[in-house]
């Protein structure tokens, strides 16, 4: 087993702790630390878990570190568990810069340790339902809303919603991006609440987002269109459903449901599947992930260059609102 340590025991952190132990069989968790000093004894207290005096500590004991602290500190945490030796997990986004981002790159590949960016959604049963499944998309439309909470406010709807998208467009799409166009609006923050995006790819594919802070109802969908079927992914549910058009002699799949359509060029099928992947802890799952690229030797589930690729865009997208004029709330009469 590895030996493990957390850093960060808030919210998300508390989340963290259980899915590594939840991980036994690949990892052994040896104690944590919080610059906190009170929430590092509540929480030692309440999971019999070591809190450790400092970082340098921690890492020191460590083969594996889990980040799971604010944005701006993942930088210098993860630039210390690097130069420690250590292995690490690191919640999205990776960094606040792409210059700190960059560095972190060249010091992962300086010092042979792997870093893997905690895009959950790439672990989402819905999307790992499309594995072994063709994916040539010309168009992409992704959802993503959520109810008002106070949390991440500091930062825009892109880095804080829409980043979860970017990466699983930028891995369905497998291409480089030509052109970002985008416009949003601070509703009741001052950094955008609201954003809309059109990407266009290189290949020609077009994407289409929207991420919304403030809607009255959470939503996380995205639909993929391509010349041989539509496929739509409901990320909240977990649950995905690919739709084709197949000709009335063709060899149909034996999973599924059929439907008869008649058409100007005669009798065809409409074939809808929904496969199933089965029912996944996320967080478990890309944490195992990770233990088993060190293991083998292989390139991380979610690298740290894919982490930059999403961070790279959703500057993009910052950038390309303020040069539409974000526009800001009404001032106080």
């Amino acid at each position: 087993m590895l030996k493990m340590g957390l850093i960060g025991v808030g919210h998300l952190g508390k989340i963290h702790l259980k899915c590594i132990r939840l991980a036994k069989a690949h990892y052994d968790l040896i104690g944590f630390y919080d610059t906190d000093a009170e929430l590092a004894r509540q929480v030692a207290d309440e999971f019999h878990l070591k809190a450790y005096d400092s970082l340098a500590e921690l890492i020191a004991a460590c083969e594996v570190v889990d980040v799971v602290t604010p944005t701006p500190t993942h930088y210098a945490v993860v630039k210390q568990a690097l130069h420690g030796g250590c292995h690490v997990f690191v919640e999205k986004p990776l960094t606040e810069t792409l210059e700190e981002a960059k560095e972190l790159i060249e010091l992962s590949r300086k010092s042979g340790k792997l870093v893997q960016v905690g895009h959950v959604e790439r672990f989402n049963p819905a999307l790992l339902a499309l594995d072994g499944q063709e994916i040539k998309p010309y168009f992409i439309e992704a959802h993503r809303l959520a109810m008002f909470n106070p949390r991440g406010v500091d930062v825009s709807v892109v880095l804080d919603l829409m980043i979860h998208d970017l990466d699983i467009i930028l891995k369905l799409a497998d291409d480089e991006v030509a052109e970002v166009r985008a416009s949003g609006v601070a509703v009741v923050s001052d950094q955008p609440d609201i954003v809309n995006a059109r990407i266009e790819f290189k290949g020609g594919t077009v994407a289409n987002l929207t991420a919304s802070r403030i809607s009255l109802k959470n939503m996380r969908k995205v639909r993929l269109f391509q010349p041989d079927a539509y496929i739509s992914l409901d990320l909240l549910e977990k649950e995905s459903q690919i739709v084709r058009l197949f000709d009335a002699d063709d060899t149909l799949p034996d999973e599924g449901m059929q439907y008869p359509l008649d058409t100007p060029k005669g009798p065809r099928i409409i074939h809808v599947d929904q496969p199933d992947s089965g029912p996944v802890n996320a967080i478990q799952m890309e944490l195992e992930s990770l233990a088993d690229s060190i293991k083998r030797k292989k390139p991380a589930a979610v690298s740290i260059e894919d982490g930059y690729r999403a961070l790279a865009l959703a500057h993009r997208i910052s950038d390309a609102v303020k040069a539409n004029g974000q526009r800001m709330p009404n001032p106080k009469v």
